[in-house]
């Protein structure tokens, strides 16, 4: 199938560009970036000309970050294409309920990818905690901004979602293990002085799990999350790739490009399927840290 990539920059250099070039399901076709390319595919600058120039391009996914989304996703559903969007899916839940609604009035495939679902140990840590009771949870997510999103200020504006764009994954991941339904009763976010999203977070829920999330860890990162249940702990580390249970590695690996492809594929199955996915927990649970969250100020923040 061919397939149009919206948003040329590093996430898509890095992630979406080598998945699609390795899936035996899409051929990229075009390209629409302000700026960027990708040696050999057709470009454009503006998704509208693309649209009206490849009426053969059926699918079309969206890199781009969250606030200006939402136009460049509904110009290419009221245009019949099926949409993949790059997490979070939106800057607002209200747009992306809107983009729901007219995927399924437009009779096409709409998915709000969250690729971190996809890691290696994602699965087995869903089965294992199955039918177990969580008594307590712990979740460390902290990493560099510099090194992931290097001179991207548009990540701590307003919309931006700051030390959430890669939270969001984190509970991406929460959500789809957990055996129960989740309840967010307390944030606390720091906020730089001379910006507008927080580059550090601390998350409580009801079910006795809390959240540190943080944009300034240099040297080593850290994508942890363990919990304490009624038979026995299990931890996910590395971003869900490598899976510990009672302190003993139980599977997963590191190996790359492993989150990408599956997304692509499953992105195959939808449109074949004439299927739709579109779950939004995460971004409710993020929603309501901005919600409910305690703002403090802290130091100011430059790359």
């Amino acid at each position: 199938m061919k397939i149009a990539l919206v948003g040329i920059g590093k996430i898509a250099r890095d992630q979406h560009v080598p998945a699609l070039a390795a899936s035996p399901d899409w051929d990229l076709a075009a390209t629409v970036s302000r700026a960027g390319t990708v040696d050999g595919v057709e470009s454009y600058t503006r998704i509208e000309d693309m649209l009206a120039a490849r009426p053969d391009i059926g699918v079309v996914s969206l890199a781009l970050p969250p606030v200006p989304r939402f136009d460049v996703a509904r110009a290419a559903l009221l245009a019949g294409r099926h949409v993949m969007l790059e997490k979070p899916p939106g800057a607002t839940l209200s747009e992306v309920h809107g983009l729901i609604d007219l995927a399924q009035a437009q009779g096409v495939s709409l998915y709000t990818s969250w690729h971190s679902r996809s890691a290696k140990a994602v699965a087995a840590a869903k089965a294992w905690l199955a039918g177990r009771q969580i008594r307590a949870g712990r979740i460390t997510w902290r990493e560099d901004v510099r090194k992931w999103h290097p001179g991207q200020d548009w990540i701590f504006e307003a919309g931006g979602m700051g030390v959430f764009d890669p939270g969001i994954n984190a509970l991406s991941i929460l959500t789809e293990i957990m055996p129960m339904a989740l309840h967010l009763t307390g944030a606390d976010l720091e906020v730089p002085v001379n910006r507008a999203a927080p580059i550090a977070a601390r998350l409580r829920f009801a079910q006795g799990i809390s959240a540190d999330f943080d944009f300034r860890q240099e040297g080593p990162q850290t994508w942890d999350m363990e919990f304490d249940t009624d038979q026995g702990q299990l931890a996910l580390r590395m971003g869900g790739n490598l899976l510990e249970i009672d302190g003993k590695p139980e599977g997963g690996d590191l190996s790359i490009m492993g989150e990408y492809p599956a997304l692509y594929a499953h992105m195959a199955g939808l449109v074949r399927a004439g299927a739709s996915d579109t779950d939004l927990r995460p971004m409710v649970l993020t929603s309501d840290a901005f919600t409910i969250g305690r703002q403090i100020s802290t130091a100011a923040f430059e790359f």
